[in-house]
């Protein structure tokens, strides 16, 4: 059982029968790791599926040039795998401390094959994750550096509400530097950036991991964002 989570407070088994919900606690298991640590390998085969049930973690890729490219931050209720084929397409670290239920593959591709409600509710777990990372896309083509900075904290504080969290004020676990990485910025300018927001208004800093949202209707006019987040 997870330690900090019954499977039943997990997303997935949302409207399934108590029937599917025994099944998946039997082919669950408790994964823990500390900040830094490596949890999949880009590339490696794809033996589990997990979901993260506290703490954080970034997914990156390593681009020809030697520089890494971290593609999105997973959140508490987010799953790991399930979008992947045969091996993971990227890497997954942990951001923080984290834990993590785990589920072999074949055991999960054989409850989903027996019971039409769960595969239902990984498919739409499925779409919800390619919906967000087509999302993060549309705001990295944003020319502007301020405009990727408010993007990413309205997509980020709509994803913490999404996932029943409070979505202002914004705990940032990640580093400028990550930050930096998934916006494919500088840290010089994403600390402007957010020096920016913070001079116009829109954003308080009380805390170096903590934004607060002043202003959500102007951050996303520089955003540039054509619906509410």
């Amino acid at each position: 059982m997870c330690a900090h989570c019954t499977v039943r407070q997990l997303s997935v088994c949302a409207a399934l029968p108590d029937e599917d919900i025994g099944r998946l606690e039997a082919i669950m298991r408790t994964r823990s790791i500390e900040p830094g640590e490596r949890l999949v390998e880009e590339g490696a085969p794809r033996r589990h599926v997990f979901t993260l049930t506290s703490g954080m973690l970034r997914l990156s890729s390593d681009l020809p040039d030697g520089r890494r490219q971290i593609g999105d931050f997973l959140l508490p209720g987010d799953y790991l795998g399930l979008a992947d084929e045969t091996i993971y397409a990227q890497t997954a670290e942990a951001v923080t401390a984290s834990t993590l239920c785990s589920f072999a593959v074949k055991d999960m591709e054989a409850l989903m094959a027996s019971s039409p409600p769960l595969r239902d509710r990984l498919y739409s777990l499925t779409r919800r994750a390619l919906q967000e990372a087509r999302e993060s896309q549309m705001m990295l083509g944003r020319l502007a550096p301020v405009e990727k900075v408010a993007s990413f904290l309205l997509l980020l504080s709509r994803r913490l509400q999404r996932h029943g969290q409070p979505g202002n004020p914004l705990s940032l676990s990640m580093s400028r530097t990550d930050i930096a990485d998934h916006l494919g910025l500088t840290i010089e300018t994403v600390s402007r950036s957010f020096t920016k927001l913070k001079m116009q208004g829109l954003i308080v800093l009380p805390e170096p991991h903590l934004v607060e949202i002043r202003d959500r209707a102007a951050l996303i006019a520089v955003a540039g964002l054509s619906i509410e987040a």
